[in-house]
């Protein structure tokens, strides 16, 4: 609930307008798939992976419709092999629990050691939806402000095709 409300007053601090829509937790794509009909804009799926020597840790915002093939992703960001972290690594660097995954994690990210990977079709969208860092929620912004967002976060960011 703290984390929660913790988007909700840097998004208000920062001047971001959210729209804000509640429904039953979900923990899947395809769970929260019910509940975005009416909700607009882009809705991607986040995962949280790492390299081989765990060393390197990313967040990868991609459109939830497409599969994304870790080799070719390892290739395009010149990493070694990639693979999904365990759930310790999620709330050690994103203060998240599996489900809950999502770009609005990077405010627990003081140290900025996660590296943000973009789905660069995202951006052409005017606006985009993050669970609010709990998975009983979706809140949409504009990709403005998503931008907005990120250079606050500080993360590191690369906007790629995915």
């Amino acid at each position: 609930m703290e984390t929660e409300h913790r988007v909700y007053n840097l998004l208000e601090e920062l001047g971001i307008d959210y729209e804000l829509h509640s429904h039953p937790a979900v923990y899947t794509v395809d769970e929260a798939l019910r509940h975005w009909q009416d909700i607009r804009g882009a809705h991607p799926k986040n995962l949280f992976l790492r390299n081989d020597k765990g060393k390197r840790h990313y967040l990868v915002i991609v459109d939830h419709a497409k599969q994304v093939n870790l080799k070719n992703l390892q290739q395009q960001l010149g990493s070694s092999r990639l693979s999904f972290a365990s759930p310790r690594r999620l709330e050690k660097y994103l203060a998240l629990t599996p489900g809950s995954v999502s770009g609005f994690g990077l405010i627990n990210d003081t140290d900025r050691l996660v590296e943000v990977i973009i789905d660069r079709s995202l951006m052409d969208h005017s606006h985009i939806s993050f669970h609010p860092n709990i998975n009983t929620a979706t809140l949409t912004i504009s990709t403005t402000d998503f931008k907005k967002f990120l250079d606050y976060c500080g993360n590191k960011v690369r906007y790629l095709p995915i």
